[in-house]
């Protein structure tokens, strides 16, 4: 599937990805390769992801993702840190 993760000032990430796992509102969730379509609010929390058999992991504040069409778009106030 597609990643793109978004912030304000700049494209932080855009390229494949096995797995995203996000602090959703109401708890954390994982995304997987084909997933049904989705829309949801994120809270502060750990962003993660794993691309080329490396996961990578960012703080976040908050934000909005969306999976569509085996893409999954983030779009984050702020990343914490890297």
């Amino acid at each position: 599937m597609t990643l793109e993760i978004l912030t304000p000032e700049s494209v932080y990430y855009k390229g494949d990805a096995e797995s995203v796992t996000l602090p959703g509102v109401l708890g954390s969730f994982q995304i997987l390769n084909n997933h049904a379509p989705i829309i949801s609010s994120l809270s502060k929390g750990t962003l993660s992801f794993t691309a080329n058999g490396e996961t990578r992991k960012i703080e976040i504040t908050d934000g909005l993702m969306e999976m569509h069409q085996n893409k999954v778009t983030v779009c984050l106030d702020e990343i914490l840190k890297k």
